[in-house]
């Protein structure tokens, strides 16, 4: 078995009761979070927003004694059968899932984040194996490498002539026509853009 991470490197867990099959929590967790959680024998997950590691209960002495961890058919969402100690969620509540949804919901979309990168990239590639007519992308991908590698050279000059005169709202533009460029040359050449990921990564542990 192969456990699907995401870019973050991280997988979706969801916490449920032994027992009664009471659904908890739900989190994030990581292969670090699983190997100290294996260890421990208290759940413990990655903070998205503070980028760290925590366990469950490591404040409000409320613990989730790990039982079992499933995958599903997909391998990219875990099923953490858990025993707690007490309640699971930090309002008090015994299960963090007590707000009932009716059709009167309101709903709010989440803002935008690097993510973005990864659904142009899935694009650029769709455009390259199955070509629209009208597209730009694809219309750029058939003039081939060098026209692509002359948009490249052409956005970075124009990123920074921006930058240097103190443009903002241009230099927004700019870079995000040379991402955009930059991401169309490396769908040329057939580069995955998680290479890109594991570079900036060793960069940053450098």
């Amino acid at each position: 078995m192969k456990i699907q991470l995401n870019t973050h490197g991280l997988i979706p867990a969801i916490c449920q009761e032994h027992g009664s099959g009471k659904i908890l929590m739900h989190g994030y967790v990581s292969q670090e979070s699983i190997k100290k959680t294996f260890e421990t024998g208290n759940v413990w997950f990655y903070s998205r927003s503070r980028e760290k590691l925590w366990c469950k209960g490591e404040t409000s002495g409320n613990f989730l004694k790990i039982i079992s961890i499933s995958s599903d058919c997909d391998n990219d969402t875990l099923l953490l059968t858990v025993k707690p100690t007490g309640n699971t969620c930090h309002t008090g509540e015994y299960s963090c899932f007590f707000n009932k949804v009716d059709q009167h919901a309101e709903y709010q979309a989440a803002e935008v984040s690097s993510g973005i990168l990864e659904e142009v990239y899935s694009v650029i590639q769709s455009r390259k194996t199955s070509p629209q007519e009208n597209s730009y992308t694809a219309q750029l991908l058939e003039k081939g490498v060098g026209k692509i590698a002359q948009k490249v050279v052409e956005e970075a000059g124009e990123l920074a002539i921006a930058a240097v005169q103190r443009d903002l709202d241009n230099l927004v533009e700019e870079t995000a026509d040379l991402l955009y460029h930059s991401l169309v040359a490396l769908a040329e050449a057939d580069v995955p853009l998680k290479r890109v990921w594991s570079e900036l990564d060793r960069r940053r542990r450098a």
